[in-house]
């Protein structure tokens, strides 16, 4: 085994409710432009219902309405910033979940990587601390125009397109646009990661389609809960597991010794005992 290659194996995170509390337009955007939160999302509800539209790119398109109308330009960098105040759950911000996480895969010769699938946006999960630690972030986004302002709506991920990114993984391709590779037969044993050596952490009603994909093909699926919420909300999550969509629920706390890190760390242990890479003696 010392001279096999170490096998990659993907954690995949949705975003909001799952690594952020709350969703991120409502930390600091959507009062920059004089906004209330509530009204925001309650708008875009009412625009996707009349339009007959995906609710993803309503809500994007809304930010730029409600941004040019103040005069204010949307920009990369400008929504990097309102990402940087992105409220972080406790073992994240300081990357010593990802830090400890890989070093225990490595013991088992297990290359750990790190995804993101969200119906947010990149260019603040961009802004976040943790971005470095991430091998790649599939999220909606913006095109932007000449003058790098943006112009319209990209990409909308919602819950039912979040499942094409799990092939996307599986098959290695990392952009939104490549199909023909993604839709290409690859035999399972030639594809860069397998589903079974996936984990998908998820927060609830909109990552479910995800969760039970992963769940049917021999991944790992986590529901996360905010450690927060009320007994009524974690009581919903914790029904998935009885209607057999995850694996585990757990409060999100990516702090070492918490039941996440240790259900995770169980899970990473479990793939390396079916992958035949774990060390004689442990």
């Amino acid at each position: 085994m010392a001279d096999q290659a170490p096998l990659k194996t993907a954690i995949i995170y949705d975003f909001d409710g799952t690594l952020a509390r709350g969703n991120m337009q409502e930390v600091s955007f959507i009062p920059s432009v004089g906004m209330d939160i509530g009204a925001f999302w309650g708008q875009a509800e009412t625009l996707t219902k009349s339009a007959d539209a995906d609710g993803i790119l309503m809500y994007m398109q809304l930010m730029l309405k409600h941004a040019r109308d103040k005069g204010i330009s949307i920009t990369k960098d400008m929504l990097s910033e309102h990402g940087q105040d992105v409220a972080l759950f406790e073992g994240l911000r300081d990357l010593s979940w990802f830090d400890r996480i890989n070093a225990f895969g490595a013991k088992y010769n297990l290359e750990i990587e790190h995804y993101i699938i969200s119906a947010g946006l990149e260019e603040m999960i961009d802004g976040t601390p943790i971005r470095p630690a991430l091998n790649h972030v599939f999220a909606s986004h913006y095109v932007y125009d000449e003058n790098g302002e943006a112009a319209w709506p990209a990409v909308g991920v919602n819950y039912t397109t979040k499942t094409q990114y799990l092939f996307r993984i599986n098959k290695g391709v990392k952009n939104h646009w490549e199909h023909e590779r993604v839709n290409h037969f690859i035999p399972d044993e030639d594809r860069p990661i397998p589903f079974d050596r996936m984990i998908f952490l998820g927060d609830g009603d909109t990552d479910v389609p995800t969760m039970k994909m992963m769940h049917t093909k021999g991944g790992f699926s986590i529901a996360v809960y905010d450690p927060r919420s009320n007994e009524k909300d974690q009581k919903k999550v914790y029904s998935l597991i009885s209607e057999d969509r995850v694996n585990f629920v757990a409060a999100a706390d990516y702090r070492e010794g918490s039941a996440l890190d240790l259900i995770v760390k169980g899970l990473v242990g479990r793939i390396a005992i079916n992958a035949g890479t774990m060390p004689a003696g442990l």
